[in-house]
């Protein structure tokens, strides 16, 4: 296996993640409640630490893994969701991010300023998940329920329920087998503590029917014990063919399956091998269910029952561990489609392929020439064939380098976000025209620029909340983003409802720069375009995100390298 090339797909999938981890927080943040989308957040940050381990990178699987447990408190309800706390988990995705870059990437250590960083982050990790430890023991300290802590043990036939439970109905022959029902329970105490057994009778015949060597014994037991679920169904083996045997785990094991179910590989996609591999089932349960189901679905046109409902009819496993699976199964083969749909390649082998098409339009324009000058038909339409052929070729070649422009466009919401919250506005992105595809040189390139125009529209074009309302509009700003072809071009839109351009206040600002004559008539188009000037500005303070003059200059000049032309329109 080549090392550096597992490493590299690890960087870039781990940037891929990330990306989605940013996107789903920012969606989480408007929707709090989405289950979806918080586990969604988990599985992206255990993947990460899961191929970090695999390579080593123990400072990326230390930070991840105190993550990962703030997310795990969120997904059990510890800690509810709100604007701080999407605000620190972003900050710690851009954290895995440079980490990913100076570790993975640069193979370097990381200096002072990030170690500062990251001490700063686990500081607020761990008082978020102090905060909700608190709650927890403050709500069972006033006798509330909790839900991720196991209840009160109980005797002497009650509820366990931190107990495995086994219901235990012995077939009539296993005494005349050799089985001693009884040892084998004694046996089984071998790998814990019973706390508690109900000797069932129902199955007793009437005395003068019974048969000595018949065993009519059932039992209901709770069981305390560390052992796995194959290991105590391991006791029953020899009994298991005469007997029905089913063994729940504890409530408090619930969850734990369910989460492991989570964290399971992408290799398994049925229901079955999904709950064998997390031990909430062992291999002959499933077998028994899956006779059951054959025995059941008869003739080949008949609809087989569910193998989930059959397990769980049949108490060998909880219905929301099946529940947990068949979500696990749902998210696999979304997985596998996903991955069927693309793969990587590397952009230098792209462009050797496209040089090679050109080279065979070339050659087989020459073909077509040689052709025509023998006249023999048959060689040209041969011919012909062939440079249609090519000619195809070459168009799936440069088809290849077009990617859609969404995820560009997608990373933008976190742009808003954050300059929004700075600058004290209320503003939300729309995106329209996100499956418009580019040249991926061109997507690139294209970012900056947009990144220039959206701080912008933001912080000149959309007012305050005080002034929008004074003017009868939505307190929440809007701002734009839409791409489209259009004859043969690309058209990418960046707009708001802001109150547009002040031409009078641009016009003074030129005039003082000397940028246009104080006598000048000018029109409205030739004022607009006035804020392409290098050193144009009309911030009346520096910021962080205005007042130096640099920035659309800039826009137009990198477009203008892309062979593109910048229009402005302002109502």
């Amino acid at each position: 296996m080549n090392l550096d090339q597992a490493l590299q797909t690890f960087i870039a999938e781990s940037r891929d993640l990330l990306q989605e981890m940013e996107s789903s927080l920012l969606r989480l943040e408007s929707a709090p409640d989405d289950a979806d989308t918080l586990n969604a957040i988990f599985r992206a940050a255990h993947t990460i630490k899961g191929s970090a381990g695999m390579f080593g990178l123990d400072l990326i699987v230390g930070f991840t893994h105190v993550v990962e447990s703030a997310l795990d408190k969120l997904r059990a309800g510890d800690i509810a969701v709100d604007g701080e706390v999407v605000a620190l988990l972003l900050k710690c995705g851009d954290h895995m991010n440079d980490l990913v870059t100076v570790i993975a990437v640069k193979n370097e250590k990381p200096d002072a300023k990030m170690m500062a960083v990251e001490d700063g982050l686990f500081s607020s990790l761990k008082a978020l998940m102090g905060q909700a430890d608190a709650g927890a023991q403050s709500a069972a300290a006033a006798g509330m329920p909790v839900q991720h802590e196991a209840s009160v043990e109980a005797s002497g036939g009650g509820v366990c329920n931190n107990c495995w439970h086994l219901s235990l109905r012995f077939g009539p022959d296993v005494l005349r087998n050799g089985m001693d029902p009884l040892s084998i329970i004694r046996y089984l105490q071998t790998l814990g503590d019973i706390a508690s057994i109900t000797l069932l009778p129902d199955a007793l015949p009437a005395a003068g029917q019974m048969d000595p060597e018949s065993c009519y014994l059932g039992f209901e037991i709770d069981f305390r014990s560390t052992a796995d679920k194959a290991a105590i169904a391991a006791v029953f083996e020899f009994v298991r063919e005469d007997s029905t045997i089913s063994i729940l785990p504890p409530h408090g094991k619930i969850a734990e399956y369910i989460e492991l179910i989570q964290t399971l590989s992408q290799n398994d996609v049925r229901l079955g091998e999904i709950l064998v591999a997390s031990g909430a089932l062992t291999q002959d349960e499933l077998d028994a269910g899956l006779r059951i189901q054959q025995d059941l679905a008869g003739p080949p046109q008949n609809e087989a029952k569910p193998l989930g409902e059959i397990l769980v009819e049949r108490q060998s496993v909880h219905k929301e561990v099946v529940d947990g699976a068949l979500d696990k199964q749902r998210q696999t083969k979304e997985h596998k489609v996903q991955e069927n749909r693309y793969i990587r390649v590397q952009a230098d082998k792209l462009d050797s392929l496209i040089s090679l098409v050109g080279e065979l339009v070339i050659a087989g324009a020459s073909a077509n020439l040689l052709s025509a000058r023998e006249g023999n038909p048959l060689l040209q339409e041969s011919t012909s064939v062939i440079s249609r052929l090519v000619e195809e070729i070459r168009d799936g070649a440069l088809q290849l380098r077009m990617v859609q422009i969404g995820e560009t466009f997608s990373r933008f919401q976190r742009v808003v976000r954050d300059v929004s919250q700075d600058l004290g506005k209320d503003i939300e992105l729309a995106i329209s025209g996100a499956e418009t595809e580019l040249d991926k040189t061109v997507v690139e390139k294209i970012g900056d620029p947009l990144m220039h125009l959206v701080r912008n529209s933001m912080d000149h074009g959309i007012e305050s909340a005080e002034v929008r309302a004074a003017n009868g509009k939505p307190a929440k700003g809007t701002l734009y983003l839409n791409a489209y072809h259009d004859s043969g071009s690309i058209v990418i839109e960046v707009g708001d409802d802001g109150g547009g351009l002040n031409r009078e206040r641009i016009l003074q600002k030129a005039i003082e720069r000397g940028l246009a004559a104080a006598n000048a008539s000018l029109t409205n188009h030739e004022i607009d375009n006035l804020i392409f000037e290098p050193g144009f500005s009309t911030a009346e303070k520096l910021s962080n995100l205005s007042g130096r003059g640099v920035g659309m200059d800039v826009v137009r000049r990198n477009i203008e390298s892309l062979r593109g032309t910048v229009e402005l329109e302002s109502e």
